[in-house]
């Protein structure tokens, strides 16, 4: 059976539909990608890179408005169709990645949610353990005699001390 296995290493390893071991090198270029992406959707979202956007757009259009017409590159009769070609480019990654983003994110809420909960479960047992020690604590203090009672012992002891004084 070791022979078995030592042949082949891939026993334990995923198969894909076609029954073949499945690779697991690429996680670590995938997390980087994932990374990488999630950067970008972040730096999308922030008000420097619309200010930015905007200040593109705005010298784009007054270039090719005002600029003369040997040194324009992109035509307003033709309604600016490069500048309209680059941001529909830049709208159809900037979604994928965006998506990307939030599904990590998602990933990362369900690992966080699933350790909440497992700290909230060993809580409770730790909660549930503590409330029977503390009532077993007061078992045990209910049945040590108390002030009174041991008063009352010494006042007994006292009374046969005094008792077996006098009868010597």
């Amino acid at each position: 059976m070791k022979r078995l296995f030592r042949d082949n290493p891939g026993l334990d390893a995923p198969r894909t539909a076609a029954g073949r071991p499945r690779r697991t090198g690429g996680g670590h270029s995938n997390e980087r990608f994932g990374r990488w992406t999630e950067g970008i959707a972040r730096g999308m979202g922030t008000p420097w890179f619309l200010l930015i956007l905007t200040l593109f757009c705005v010298a784009w259009l007054v270039w090719n408005t005002l600029a003369p017409a040997e040194v324009r590159f992109d035509s307003a009769a033709l309604g600016f169709t490069a500048l309209t070609l680059i941001l529909s480019l830049q709208a159809s990654y900037a979604a994928p990645m965006i998506l990307l983003a939030q599904n990590r994110q998602d990933d990362r809420d369900r690992v966080q949610i699933e350790q909440d909960r497992q700290r909230a479960e060993r809580n409770l047992a730790d909660t549930e353990f503590l409330a029977r020690e503390v009532v077993a604590l007061r078992l045990a203090i209910q049945e040590l005699p108390d002030r009174d009672v041991i008063r009352q012992e010494l006042r007994a002891l006292l009374a046969e001390l005094d008792r077996e004084e006098r009868d010597d």
